[in-house]
């Protein structure tokens, strides 16, 4: 054998054999290490594997018409993360889902939540629903739990104990009804992923809810602290005016505060002496009265003041800020607890408690219950069964005229009152 062509150097080739014409093969790597000592060495990438040889197709196909870059549904569950649940963007659909088994807690959420947007849910429904399910995908991702089929029956009930003894802020855990909700919304969540085959079996279908507790709303405010908190703004200043017809209009018809902020001026009609409330909770609406005194106030602001505010003259909002936009409901509220403090009040509450005030009035100036809730606007009459708790003037009037003890004067002496002969 001689130095020719068939002798065999360090670099002449890979492996035995002579070096010819063909390009050598090259050889099986199995290790990320020999792959990259390969590639370093012979100064050329490493091959394509299969992995690599997709994504270049998807990415040469994604110039073509029709085409779209869109990550694989398992990518997207591997980047979705609990803070990635905002609500928007195109959620794909369950089917997909299930066929490239992303289960992973997030995709699963976006996709119910599209399914409820498709149903016609409102947003501020869905909003509720998904800061839910976020909750509990966060909890769940401290534990390793991050795909819809780990999460067993067990897992959610140590979740509810944990919701339990959760403190928003120290010394102030989360109310029952706040409980209720979330793990309602699991169970919800739970259902849908079943009905869908996501899931084999459903770990929610025995989960209880909390156990409701029976509480009496907030007492609305008497008359004299209403008067008193109504004189508060100062009507000559404009903003003043402004918060004397918002507060006027929140206690003549009761409504929430985020109706209240998107009233426009057509909804209100003070010559009739009415109030459309449209997209109202539930997504209905409905129509309540405004009031004589309410719609004179209403109607100055109109006249002049709100001409002063609106920047646009196409702004439909009816109450405005100071900077010429519609409120917000968090600063509607921090303004009523403003002017209460103002007041002198000390009662908690804001909107809310005018809102309670209103029906507690009418119930006790004598109005039928079935009237309180067309005004409130509540589904079911046992939501608005509630004030009749809160008013006692009846029970009182009945217990002075038949409890015996109750015809006894006050100033005497007990001890010297003899008990009630039968």
């Amino acid at each position: 054998m001689g130095s020719g062509r068939g002798s065999v150097g360090p670099r002449s080739g890979v492996g035995r054999g002579p070096v010819g014409a063909r390009k050598p093969t090259l050889p099986p790597l199995k290790t990320a290490y020999r792959m990259s000592r390969y590639a370093k060495n012979r100064k050329s990438p490493p091959p394509p594997t299969r992995r690599r040889r997709r994504k270049r197709r998807r990415n040469h196909m994604a110039g073509k018409k029709g085409f779209a870059a869109v990550p694989s549904l398992r990518a997207r569950a591997r980047r979705a993360t609990p803070g990635a649940l905002a609500l928007g963007g195109n959620a794909p659909q369950a089917s997909a889902l299930v066929r490239d088994a992303a289960d992973a807690l997030a995709v699963c959420v976006d996709a119910w939540l599209d399914a409820l947007r498709s149903r016609n849910y409102s947003e501020s429904t869905l909003e509720g629903r998904a800061f839910s399910l976020r909750f509990f995908a966060a909890w769940a991702q401290e534990r390793d739990v991050t795909r819809a089929a780990e999460v067993t029956r067990p897992i959610l009930e140590a979740y509810q104990r944990w919701l339990s003894r959760y403190e928003q802020k120290p010394g102030k855990r989360l109310s029952w009804s706040t409980q209720r909700e979330r793990i309602g919304t699991l169970r919800d969540w739970f259902r849908w992923l079943t009905r869908q085959n996501i899931l084999l079996h459903n770990p929610a279908s025995e989960l209880e809810l909390p156990r409701p507790e029976r509480r009496l709303p907030v007492s609305g405010l008497s008359r004299d602290e209403l008067a008193r908190l109504l004189a508060v703004p100062d009507v000559a200043d404009p903003l003043g005016l402004r918060d004397r017809a918002l507060l006027e209009v929140l206690y003549a018809t009761g409504l929430r505060r985020s109706e209240l902020c998107r009233l426009e001026c057509p909804d209100v009609n003070p010559e009739r002496g009415t109030v459309t409330v449209r997209q109202g909770k539930g997504k209905k609406d409905r129509v309540v009265p405004l009031g004589g005194r309410a719609a004179a106030w209403v109607k100055r602001y109109v006249d002049e003041v709100r001409p002063r505010l609106v920047l646009d003259g196409r702004t439909p909002t009816l109450f405005l800020t100071a900077y010429g936009a519609g409120f917000n409901p968090d600063v509607v509220s921090g303004m009523v607890s403003a002017w209460m403090t103002r007041a002198g009040l000390e009662k908690r509450g804001s909107c809310h408690l005018l809102r309670h005030t209103c029906a507690t009035h009418m119930l006790e100036g004598g109005a039928d219950i079935r009237f309180i809730q067309q005004l409130l606007g509540h589904e079911k009459l046992e939501t608005t069964a509630i004030y009749t708790e809160v008013t006692i003037r009846q029970l009182l009037e009945v217990h002075a005229r038949c409890h015996p003890s109750a015809r006894v004067d006050p100033t005497a002496n007990p001890a010297t009152t003899p008990p009630p002969t039968t």
